[in-house]
């Protein structure tokens, strides 16, 4: 992975410094197109690379994110047999389940061609091929037609220069009273956002490995949401979840660092570097939190 500095910046909305969209696309690929084993040695087994949900203190990872997966579909109330918009689907962990436990339609974006035909061969397995729609490219520029009746952005909206284009685009691509689910780890407030941005410690997570991740407080992404036209329906503070969830992630990343570096060597201690960077920031100059949004005016509606 390079760690150059990018030649071609511009100033973004915050008055910070962002890549043009096309090489926030590549730089970001830098990471997300590394050879999936590295990721199976120490993600689940489904590649769900964003935090779990921790029912009780003996969840195991696998039953963590299989219990986020679940509270993301009660947030946005899926019931079965939806469209749902995927933005930023990784390795396809909720766009397969989605299509296998609710049957919903679903277009899953990623920006990377190796998790594209990933996510297409697990789901020709899994027998949901019919259901799962990939499409590659920065969803930005991507035509993506529909009324989708939920879109999901589970730790993606960091990678994209402009926030709230991309919200407005996810708003009109929604059905009437369709919900947006958004999960982004951020600073903890807008002063210790100007206090610890430009660190090394920080920027090895955001340049380093990602290439670009534009981390922010989560109250712009609130406004962001707010100017898309959205109305905001739950707040959820995810934090020590995270934390817990990372602390797998270490531990597995460390017993199968041998692993990882027959498919990427080099890539062993930078990964773990990077885990306890992010799991040293929580409840400090960090936080993990998921938003709720509908394409309503009026907000939820009054029970008759």
């Amino acid at each position: 992975m390079s760690t150059e500095p990018r030649a071609a910046l511009h100033a973004g909305r915050d008055g910070d410094l962002a890549l043009p969209p096309e090489e926030a696309r590549r730089a970001t690929n830098e990471h997300y197109e590394l050879p999936p084993e590295v990721f199976e040695a120490f993600l689940d087994e489904r590649l769900k690379y964003s935090s779990g949900l921790y029912r009780t203190p003996d969840d195991t990872l696998e039953e963590a994110q299989t219990a986020k997966l679940r509270f993301v579909a009660e947030r946005l109330g899926l019931r079965g047999g939806e469209c749902l918009l995927d933005i930023g689907c990784g390795w396809g962990s909720l766009t397969l389940f989605m299509a296998t436990e609710y049957d919903c339609e679903v277009t899953g974006i990623t920006p990377s061609a190796p998790q594209a035909q990933f996510v297409r061969d697990r789901a020709a397995r899994l027998g949901v091929a019919s259901r799962v729609d990939i499409r590659v490219g920065s969803y930005s520029d991507l035509d993506v037609d529909g009324r989708y009746d939920a879109t999901t952005m589970l730790g993606s909206i960091i990678h994209m220069p402009d926030r709230v284009a991309v919200l407005r685009k996810a708003y009109n691509s929604l059905r009437r009273q369709g919900r947006l689910y958004l999960s982004e780890s951020s600073f903890r407030s807008a002063e210790v956002y100007q206090e610890f941005a430009q660190r090394p410690g920080t920027k090895h997570v955001t340049e380093t490995i990602f290439g670009f991740a534009d981390m922010v407080p989560f109250s712009h992404l609130i406004e962001a949401t707010e100017s898309a036209g959205f109305s905001l329906e739950a707040l959820d503070d995810l934090t020590a979840h995270y934390h817990r969830t990372i602390e797998e992630w270490e531990r597995r990343a460390l017993a199968n660092s041998d692993r990882i570096e027959a498919v990427a060597p080099g890539m062993a201690e930078p990964l773990v570097r990077y885990l306890r960077t992010a799991n040293a920031g929580w409840g400090y100059t960090s936080k993990h939190y998921a938003l709720t949004a509908a394409k309503t005016r009026l907000g939820p509606k009054v029970a008759p």
